[in-house]
């Protein structure tokens, strides 16, 4: 069972840049809420989230800590580049969640490595680097986890992957709006449009670090 995840606590009182972003990303989750029950309700299809490739560094062995944080490893705590909060729902092509659903993302360092023999085994080892989570009956996932960052030949992305029971249903990336390494990596640049618009989210401020709202459309 994933296990619970607190919010982050603001030192001194939110400034009126951080409350107005988080009206707005509540709205825009309530909106997008809405959205989706009406198309439900009205027999529409939903289309699935573009796959992408898996990419070479997916662990060859799960870290021991595979929980929701990957900012805590164990006892450890990583305290390198900018904390963000990466959350949506799971839900197939009718807008149905997808009850049961396991989420999983990986990324590099704020340095750029992988734990991953293929990257030399050069991450820190106070970033937990790999975290799973199991949806429930609202199909919502959410991780603790850094605001990712360029390495050689990419522009910032975190993997995502998705599994039902035995069925693997998505493997794709997630890649952050505005960033200027976008226009130049091949992978992002081989979406058409609408795809873009799908994997590519804001991160925006939201208590002492960011947040960004990632909703993933499954055909189950």
């Amino acid at each position: 069972m994933p296990h619970p995840t607190p919010a982050f606590h603001a030192d001194a009182p939110p400034s009126r840049r951080t409350l107005l972003a988080s009206a707005a990303t509540a709205l825009a989750a309530t909106t997008a809420s809405a959205w989706l029950g009406r198309s439900w309700a009205q027999g529409r299809q939903l289309q699935p989230t573009p796959g992408q490739t898996e990419g070479p560094f997916y662990p060859v062995a799960l870290p021991a800590d595979t929980d929701f944080d990957l900012l805590r490893n164990g006892s450890a705590s990583y305290r390198q580049g900018q904390p963000a909060w990466v959350e949506g729902t799971v839900t197939d092509t009718a807008g149905k969640p997808v009850a049961g659903a396991v989420v999983e993302i990986w990324q590099c360092d704020q340095a750029g490595h992988y734990h991953h023999p293929g990257d030399g085994g050069r991450a820190d080892p106070a970033f937990q680097g790999f975290g799973r989570v199991a949806v429930g009956a609202d199909g919502r996932y959410r991780f603790r986890t850094l605001k990712p960052v360029p390495y050689s030949g990419r522009t910032p992305h975190i993997h995502v992957k998705v599994r039902l029971a035995s069925r693997e249903l998505l493997t794709t990336q997630l890649y952050v709006a505005g960033d200027a390494g976008n226009q130049r990596d091949f992978l992002w640049r081989s979406l058409g449009e609408a795809g873009r618009a799908a994997l590519t989210v804001p991160f925006t401020p939201a208590g002492d670090g960011l947040a960004a709202r990632f909703p993933i459309i499954v055909q189950a």
